[in-house]
């Protein structure tokens, strides 16, 4: 990983990448200065990169210096203990039970590197906070005064819903709270193997789907998200996996101890 007031042979190798793809970084001198930094955002943005000026993994594989693209794994740090602080007022036997299960999902997804894996957990703190896959609560935002269960939802397009009966079936399930029709047949066929959510939408609370489909969720807006916190706009991470600023203040609460946490 080059950075800005980073020097040497690796730097200079950067330089010339960037300059032979027409990125011009300036005085090719081994010194990662602001016009490195700029071409490596110029790039970045080019390949749709994350575009925060650092010559990762991806962005150094990108120019054909690094023969792997994967970002520096840090699943190891996010353990139990740290999980625990991260979600509070959830019993330790169910992260213990299931932190191994959506490890190994996000892995499985490559969304193993720090932003990731603190994203994830703040995702079921906001969304669950037990740490177990569940069902979405009735309330005045999915369910009419004196109306059936989540009849608000019932006919929602946007949710790829088609009339009565959709709103209680499609409801919120999981530890992303997966929403609607659309998503349910969309992403139970994306599962490995698939299954098929429209049919079963109750499989949606096991802990291997559950874990697999935030993983997937998570992996379908990885580029926005990060770039969202690079920003510190935790609202607009939320509102890319939740649609809204719901759970917000346990996910910015649980994101920001993880940050302290892991190294």
């Amino acid at each position: 990983m080059l950075q800005l007031g980073d020097s040497g042979s690796d730097v200079t190798a950067l330089q010339q990448a960037l300059a032979a793809q027409g990125f011009n970084p300036g005085a090719i001198d081994g010194d990662f200065g602001g016009g490195t930094q700029a071409a490596v955002i110029a790039f970045q943005n080019s390949e749709q990169l994350l575009a925060d000026g650092v010559a990762g993994p991806r962005t150094l594989a990108a120019l054909g210096i690094a023969a792997s693209a994967d970002l520096p794994d840090a699943t190891a740090t996010m353990t139990v203990q740290v999980a625990s602080r991260m979600c509070p007022g959830a019993r330790i036997s169910n992260i213990s039970a299931n932190l191994p299960v959506l490890l190994a999902s996000l892995a499985r997804c490559k969304l193993v590197d720090r932003t990731m894996l603190l994203m994830a957990v703040a995702t079921i703190r906001a969304e669950t906070a037990g740490f177990v896959p569940l069902d979405e609560g009735q309330s005045r935002f999915n369910t009419s005064p004196g109306g059936h269960p989540f009849d608000l939802y019932d006919n929602r397009k946007d949710l790829g819903n088609t009339g009565p009966g959709d709103g209680a079936d499609f409801k919120g399930r999981g530890f992303v709270q997966l929403t609607g029709r659309s998503h349910y047949a969309d992403y139970g066929a994306r599962l490995t193997p698939p299954v098929d959510l429209v049919a079963d939408p109750e499989a949606a609370n096991s802990i291997q789907v559950a874990a697999d489909l935030l993983s997937l969720f998570l992996a379908d807006r990885e580029l926005q998200i990060k770039d969202a916190l690079l920003h510190g706009n935790m609202q607009a991470a939320r509102r890319l996996v939740n649609g809204g600023s719901n759970g917000l203040a346990d996910f910015t609460d649980a994101y920001t101890t993880g940050d302290a946490l892991l190294p």
